[in-house]
């Protein structure tokens, strides 16, 4: 039989599992009777652990309480999260660095010296690339949120890419952290559609408004329509490139975000993409690496025949069949 600190931390630990154990399966688990069961439950709860008794006191499992109580995790789940903790400031909310700072000296006070090792290890063989989004505040991102829960409309001002700005009514639907930045989908009301908004540019009202029905986004799946409608939808210059491989692998190339492919046959498939310019659209469609055709708008065939004349006076010395090159100018 464990001693009785020992046999309360392993009691706890059972618990956090968040699932309902009897108190027969705690006493065998423990090595105990049923009876120190009961009597241990007892001294968790007077150390602030909300343990609840279900019916008859057959059973038990930890609820939630008024305060947070100390947390046991395994070798795993203590690196795991001090791992989620490190990378936490790229998250895009607006003080979250300082707080996950705060949280991992605290986790970092108490790992032991193999854990807190292994937490080292990855933090100084990483990097994070790319610069940061802009950043939103965490009770903007807890307004939507419950608008989203509770299935409340939201009103909100609103700044676009172009710098206008709007009021909108919307029946939100889903946050979505996306490319370093966050997003809401939602129904507009007044446009009788789907839109999807940059989280950083609104700024809502409070309270939010009356319930309303749930809708299915185009798809139903969220994460997918905003990646087509980032892909093509707020860029002033959009195509459809045909691509010569098939639609597997040309989706392979794509980057979140880049484009939406579309299968035309067994050897090839429509890319759907936009950008700012025809000659940001011309590199990005080059740099999948395979064969395509393009045929519109006319600015875009201009900066792909742009792009291949500055590759080819790029090069130096003849060409594979023999003929001369230009150098670059």
């Amino acid at each position: 039989m464990v001693r009785s600190s020992a046999r309360l931390l392993q009691l706890l630990s059972l618990l956090q599992s968040h699932r309902h154990r009897s108190g027969a399966e705690l006493a065998d688990r423990l090595g105990v009777t049923v009876r120190t069961v009961r009597r241990d439950v007892e001294r968790l709860r007077q150390l602030g652990y909300p343990v609840q008794a279900s019916p008859g006191h057959t059973g038990y499992r930890l609820g939630a309480g008024a305060v947070l109580p100390p947390l046991l995790l395994d070798d795993d789940e203590a690196v795991a999260m001090a791992i989620g903790l490190r990378t936490a400031a790229a998250s895009g909310v607006t003080g979250i660095d300082e707080t996950a700072a705060a949280a991992l000296s605290k986790l970092e006070g108490v790992l032991p010296a193999r854990l807190r090792q292994r937490v080292t290890v990855v933090q100084h063989a990483t990097v994070r690339a790319g610069h940061p989004g802009p950043t939103v505040g965490p009770d903007v991102l807890a307004t939507i949120s419950a608008a989203c829960y509770r299935r409340e409309r939201l009103r909100f001002d609103y700044t676009d890419h172009h710098g206008g700005r709007s009021m909108r009514l919307v029946e939100p639907h889903t946050l979505v952290s996306f490319a370093r930045h966050w997003y809401l989908l939602a129904w507009d009301t007044a446009r009788d559609d789907w839109r999807c908004f940059r989280v950083d540019r609104l700024r809502p009202w409070t309270p939010t408004g009356p319930r309303f029905v749930r809708r299915e986004p185009p798809g139903g799946d969220a994460v997918a329509y905003l990646t087509r409608q980032l892909s093509v939808g707020p860029w002033p210059v959009r195509t459809s490139v045909t691509m010569h491989e098939p639609a597997a692998v040309v989706a392979e190339r794509v980057w979140p975000g880049m484009g939406t492919v579309e299968a035309v046959d067994a050897a090839r498939c429509l890319l759907h993409l936009g950008a700012e310019t025809a000659t940001d659209l011309a590199w990005m469609v080059a740099v999948i690496g395979v064969d395509f055709t393009v045929t519109g708008p006319p600015e875009l065939v201009d900066a792909v025949r742009a792009l291949g004349d500055r590759c080819r006076r790029a090069c130096h010395g003849p060409s594979r069949d023999g003929e001369p090159v230009g150098r670059a100018g």
